[in-house]
């Protein structure tokens, strides 16, 4: 039966809202805490709060996730520990207001929820393999609903980009990456599941524009706390209750309904493809 107690985790995205919630409370129950942070500043405000809470240590990685050269530095510093991991927590994600490129050339919003889960995800497959028994829980979104269907024709949102239907995109290949992953890692002894949070009250977003700050503020009285946001999260990545579950898209800590472009085992194929072209790598995975 799993049993969170001494395992080690790695978060992405755990310096504020339902990143930090779930770092603390995964530390509180008796995990090992490893996460990549952007600001060495708001890293070491969560070391001390993960000590200060539940005593235990954390250790941060600092990376940007924008670059995949420091996606790949982080990856070579988590290996080069030389422990297992046994729970990946690919959390990060932010939403644009206008189009922005990464310092490799692709558009931003699509590079940090997508690529960077498929990338970290890739380097960490060998340390995954090693604990036995591993789990890798993706966050995606309702907000994949905003779509039909993933744009392959404007991947990169060049033609148009819309902030909303953007981000919808990522988060619907966060559910593809899920559902393709799990079921090349079917024999390893890996379960991989994603997730909606809800809408949580937190700055996410908020820094987006006229528009976007109306439409949380209207929001802001029907919002979840960050606390109650990450219990999904924490659910996949500690619960036995989920030990067999995989390829699932889970909200309030059940397996939920996901739009029909979201099942899409050819788009699935598609975008892993895509992937591999646009990060360098090739999942050799046996």
């Amino acid at each position: 039966m799993f049993d969170i107690k001494d395992k080690n985790v790695l978060i992405t995205g755990a310096t504020s809202g339902i990143g930090r919630a779930a770092a603390i409370e995964l530390s509180s129950i008796g995990a090992n805490i490893f996460f990549v942070a952007r600001s060495e500043s708001k890293a070491q405000l969560l070391v001390d709060d993960i000590n200060k809470i539940s005593g235990k240590g954390a250790i941060p990685i600092i990376a940007d996730l924008s670059s995949q050269s420091d996606i790949r530095k982080a990856a070579q510093k988590f290996n080069t520990l030389n422990l297992p991991l046994h729970v990946l927590l690919n959390n990060a994600g932010l939403i644009n207001k206008e189009r922005k490129e990464t310092i490799d050339g692709y558009e931003e919003v699509f590079a940090i929820n997508h690529l960077a889960y498929f990338l970290l995800t890739n380097l960490l497959i060998d340390k995954l393999k090693e604990a036995n028994g591993s789990r890798i829980v993706n966050v995606s979104s309702g907000a994949h609903a905003f779509v039909k269907g993933f744009n392959f024709e404007d991947v990169q949102s060049e033609k148009s980009y819309k902030p909303f239907q953007v981000y919808g995109y990522s988060k619907l290949a966060n559910i593809l990456f899920t559902k393709k992953l799990s079921a090349i890692l079917e024999n390893n002894k890996i379960t991989v599941n994603c997730l909606h949070p809800g809408v949580v009250s937190t700055s996410f977003g908020q820094n987006n524009g006229n528009l976007q700050k109306y439409l949380f503020f209207l929001a802001k009285p029907f919002m979840r706390s960050s606390e109650k946001g990450a219990e999904t999260s924490i659910y996949l990545c500690s619960s036995p209750e989920v030990s067999d579950e995989s390829g699932q898209y889970f909200y309030n800590c059940k397996v939920a309904k996901t739009t029909k472009w979201a099942q899409s085992k050819e788009d699935a194929d598609r975008l892993w493809n895509l992937s591999e072209e646009f990060t360098g790598v090739s999942w050799g995975i046996n």
